[in-house]
């Protein structure tokens, strides 16, 4: 038998595609469209900007009632990439990919009429993917928040030229904070939702600042400790998950299971702390009033006072690991990586991972 599919190739080849978009030819130059055509050229409607999908994907974490929303956002050549991380009820692993598809929603009795126009139809995630070069959900799973990164071209999708200017805002009669002037740029977008959500706390920065605010914002809401010696991150909330790491590479390879990627020298200088941290955007916008993020945690300085240079670590670690070099060879063991040197409060440990050679 004949591969359903092959028919519909070939149909689509010696037809141009026009009689898989209709359903029936009405006469008179009218017809009515298949299901899938509608949903296409919907899509291609719904988003016409960067701007559109930072608005639609900030909705979508809203949704999931995240309290936490960290926005990572960069530009190299053409290619615009947008990550977003959320603490909200995340999404389970079969459906990473189902999201993407039309009339997909968790939203059944809970349809949203907002200042963007209807949310909840099941076309927002398939909509975004059908304008830009890349959309997936990097990490989430049930109650554990989401990653999702989109990356966009900006000769196919386009955005505003001026993309470094904040909008200005005023209190209304209410108090409550609204934009009145700016480029309609991806700050004004991520400013206009703040204000419209105050209860969210939504932060707004490169990739690397975005991790080392992570990192800052787990350390305040729970024991350094417990992070510093999870074995597992991936039981952690998405969001905590880089600041499991107390060497280089592994905040690198946390950061990339985020979407978040960078250099091992980048993150040298998050370990450092020499990236600066984000503020909320409601705390930029009204520093009288809101709260900072506490710094970094330096991992290299116990709450005593304690403090080793990041230079003098990484000799401290090539010595561990010639030192090692000595049971490696009497017991046949091979070192999995570069030894894990954590300094805390009172002590500073050291942990080997190892495989056992055959």
């Amino acid at each position: 038998m004949t591969d359903p599919d092959k028919i519909l190739d070939l149909v689509s080849a010696v037809t141009g595609g026009e009689y898989l978009k209709i359903e029936e030819d009405l006469g008179e130059g009218y017809v009515r469209l298949r299901v899938s055509e509608a949903e296409r050229r919907q899509a291609k409607h719904d988003i016409r900007s960067v701007e559109d999908v930072v608005v639609e994907l900030l909705r979508n974490a809203r949704d999931a009632h995240a309290h936490r929303i960290f926005v990572a956002t960069a530009r190299e050549g053409e290619l615009r990439t947008v990550t977003f991380v959320d603490d909200g009820v995340g999404i389970p692993a079969p459906m990473h990919e189902r999201v993407f598809e039309p009339r997909v929603t968790s939203k059944l009795e809970t349809m949203v009429m907002d200042r963007w126009g209807v949310h909840g139809r099941g076309m927002a995630l398939y909509s975004v993917r059908s304008n830009v070069r890349e959309a997936r959900i990097c990490a989430s799973d049930a109650h554990k928040g989401a990653a999702v990164r989109v990356i966009a071209d900006a000769e196919v999708l386009p955005e505003r030229a001026d993309q470094s200017r904040w909008p200005e805002v005023e209190p209304r009669e209410d108090g409550r904070l609204h934009v009145i002037r700016g480029p309609h740029n991806i700050l004004r977008r991520v400013v206009e939702f703040a204000c419209e959500h105050p209860e969210v706390d939504v932060y707004l920065g490169s990739p690397t600042e975005i991790i080392a605010t992570m990192r800052s914002v787990a350390r305040g809401a729970r024991d350094a400790t417990d992070l510093l010696f999870c074995e597992d991150p991936g039981k952690l909330p998405v969001w905590q998950r880089p600041a499991c790491a107390d060497d280089a590479s592994t905040v690198t390879e946390l950061a990339a299971g985020v979407g978040l990627e960078i250099s091992e020298r980048t993150a040298h200088r998050v370990l450092a702390g020499d990236i600066p941290v984000c503020s909320t955007v409601m705390a930029v916008l009204r520093p009288d009033r809101g709260e900072r993020p506490r710094a970094e945690a330096d991992i290299y300085r116990d709450r005593r006072g304690l403090r080793v240079h990041a230079a003098d670590l990484a000799s401290f670690r090539r010595a561990l690991e010639e030192a090692f070099d000595v049971l490696a060879e009497r017991y046949y063991l091979t070192l999995r990586g570069e030894p894990k040197v954590t300094v805390g409060r009172d002590e500073i440990r050291v942990r080997f991972e190892v495989d056992k050679d055959d």
